[in-house]
């Protein structure tokens, strides 16, 4: 038995003909038919029903047909592995986003760009999605790592996580808004917020997450007139008067150059947090875990 005709038996039972096997192989069809045949021959049982417009499988060969592909895996794993320890890191990883998680004090986009310079062959596919989406995506293997809010200050079980952020939540407002009086005020009580319009990032977020508890435990029932899901625009919907927005404590120069202030909100005093977040038992591939390393070395040195 040789793992070329494991290779040409896989082909075509996914394929239900020899012939759009061959071509999936770059083979001749005449090659690929007799390959099978002689290993049906060392099994001693036909693997495929040949009778049909279509070839299905036989009974023996549908039995056989998930070892044959776990004996094509395995070989996979041996060459990748082999791979890893001469540094020809292949494969693809799959790394979730939320929005505004690229900030200046961690620039994931050049940690990202200086993995793909030192290892072309591994193909990064990002996903942007709400926090409570991509954790779970985590949790169930289909995102290798995640950089995303929090909303409770305790993960779920086989998470592990490295913070990014961790800052409180303020109110943004325009110059001259009530809340600033009396003049110097630096926070303000989360019931003051009752009965103003607020703008938030959407439902399902982290830091939504944080503001409705956080009115849960202040006993209001928050007035959200706008949601968005990028920080720059809900500055840009206070800027245009459109309410009070809700987010981490800004940067001095983002506050300077719109002409915003912003107040501490307290009682409670909510956080915004955004961590880097994976499987405890580390990501499945060995791409995903040396672009782990980097991202958590990156996060040290800030």
């Amino acid at each position: 038995m040789e793992l070329r005709q494991l290779q040409y038996f896989v082909a075509v039972a996914e394929e239900a003909s020899f012939t759009r096997a061959a071509e999936r192989l770059h083979l001749a069809q005449p090659g690929v038919s007799a390959q099978i045949r002689q290993l049906e021959r060392e099994l001693g049982q036909p693997l495929l029903d040949r009778s049909g417009r279509s070839v299905t499988l036989t009974e023996v060969g549908g039995a056989v047909l998930p070892f044959a592909r776990a004996a094509l895996a395995a070989v996979e794993g041996v060459r990748h592995t082999v791979d890893d320890f001469t540094g020809l890191l292949r494969g693809q990883i799959a790394l979730g986003l939320v929005s505004g998680a690229a900030t200046h004090e961690f620039d994931v986009v050049s940690v990202l760009a200086d993995f793909h310079d030192d290892h072309p062959g591994v193909e990064i596919a990002l996903t942007e999605d709400s926090s409570d989406r991509m954790l779970a995506a985590v949790r169930g293997g289909e995102l290798d790592m995640a950089l995303l809010g929090l909303t409770n200050d305790e993960l779920p079980p086989g998470i592990s996580l490295h913070m990014v952020i961790d800052e409180p939540l303020v109110a943004v407002v325009l110059p001259g808004d009530p809340l600033l009086v009396p003049e110097g005020r630096r926070t303000v009580p989360l019931a003051e917020l009752r009965d103003r319009p607020l703008i938030s990032l959407p439902r399902g977020t982290g830091l939504r997450g944080v503001l409705d508890r956080a009115c849960a435990q202040a006993g209001i029932r928050p007035r959200i007139a706008f949601e968005a899901a990028a920080p720059q625009v809900l500055v840009q919907l206070v800027v245009r008067g459109l309410g009070v927005a809700v987010l981490p404590a800004l940067e001095p120069r983002t506050e300077a150059a719109y002409g915003l202030r912003t107040l501490e909100i307290t009682d409670p005093r909510p956080r915004g947090r955004i961590a880097l977040t994976w499987r405890t038992d580390g990501p499945a591939s060995p791409a995903a875990t040396v672009l782990l390393d980097r991202l958590r070395a990156a996060l040290e040195r800030n």
